[in-house]
């Protein structure tokens, strides 16, 4: 069945071509969940990975040296490790329609490629056994829409932690000179903050407008970050263009995402984290015409770049302001409803 238009909205599908899709359960011992990304044949995806404690899968194909330069899903999700297994449902799917790297003589004997980095949430339900398994994956990947889709306690960001708070999954985007947009998806579940605990306000601004809170709730706000013990995490994500990029540069472009992590989350890139950006980029825009000296390119790489970090520094912020209490963990919104969030 064909996926709907896509749609502007402040989300990681305003790079045409993108679909999203999130699936979770939580409650009676669960609280974990699943995003999946589906990109079209044009996709150019590279990798970029940091922190002391990674979960991946799959990324060393998405190297500048590996010989194939696209992936034909990402998979975000919980359970650590074991969570890698909710690619496996993603696979699942993408075969069902015969999307895949031909490896046969006829259309069905396909291999999907599904690069996928998770976050630990094991036993934030309350079961250490309840976690993404392929059923996850593949329900993610069903409800795949070129739409905007929900911030917030969602998908892999349904058992996301940072600093005693519940982390999310966020999104951002924007359009820059000639129509080329840039657009971010991340799940923060950081040892680190999106807030300064002395003004109960983001590091960095998202796209919410906020209020300083009242000195009750940034009371109630550093009791539970001052509380908060040091824990397995790690923030991931996606920043995609439509921008026409290199394998490298793609890698590139996810590198420099990570800046825009350091901006919004402090401290970032510890031994706990395990923070993992990949970069995607669908080429309907070229940045350069032959008849323009490379600078002009180089100028225009630049700023596609420069708002990668942007939009991931945004996404970072929007997905524990707009996030949802799921149990264990309060929200933002639940200590500093003062701050009164509304959409900018």
């Amino acid at each position: 069945m064909p996926l709907p238009d896509t749609a502007p909205g402040g989300c990681l599908t305003d790079v045409a071509g993108i679909a999203v899709g999130h699936a979770q359960r939580w409650g009676r011992g669960w609280r974990t969940g699943t995003t999946v990304a589906l990109l079209p044949p044009s996709a150019v995806v590279g990798v970029d990975v940091r922190g002391g404690g990674p979960g991946t899968r799959e990324t060393d194909l998405l190297h500048p040296q590996a010989t194939l330069s696209t992936a034909h899903a990402i998979c975000l999700t919980g359970g650590s490790a074991y969570g890698l297994a909710a690619a496996d449902g993603v696979m699942a799917f993408l075969e069902e329609r015969r999307v895949g790297f031909p490896v046969g003589t006829t259309a069905a004997e396909v291999v999907p490629l599904v690069p996928a980095a998770v976050i630990f949430d094991l036993g934030r339900g309350g079961s250490f056994a309840n976690r993404p398994d392929a059923g996850f994956g593949h329900r993610a990947a069903a409800a795949a829409r070129r739409r905007p889709v929900a911030n917030g306690a969602v998908g892999a960001g349904t058992g996301a932690r940072t600093r005693g708070l519940q982390g999310g999954v966020g999104t951002a985007s924007q359009v820059l000179d000639g129509g080329v947009v840039v657009a971010a998806l991340a799940v923060v579940n950081a040892a680190g903050s999106v807030l300064d605990p002395s003004t109960g306000m983001p590091w960095e601004p998202g796209d919410d407008r906020l209020r300083r809170p009242t000195a009750t709730d940034r009371a109630a706000l550093r009791e539970v970050m001052d509380a908060a013990v040091p824990s397995l995490n790690t923030t991931i994500g996606i920043v995609a263009t439509t921008a026409a990029l290199s394998k490298a540069e793609a890698g590139k472009f996810a590198a420099v995402a990570h800046d825009g992590l350091a901006r919004a989350v402090r401290p970032v890139h510890s031994l706990f984290d395990g923070d993992t950006i990949f970069g995607v980029a669908t080429c309907r825009d070229p940045l350069g015409g032959t008849d323009e000296p490379p600078r002009a390119r180089t100028t225009r790489l630049n700023a596609v770049l420069e708002a990668g970090a942007a939009c991931f520094a945004r996404a970072c912020t929007n997905a524990v302001v707009r996030a949802q209490a799921r149990g264990g963990d309060p929200a933002y919104l639940d200590l500093c409803g003062s701050a009164g969030a509304r959409r900018v």
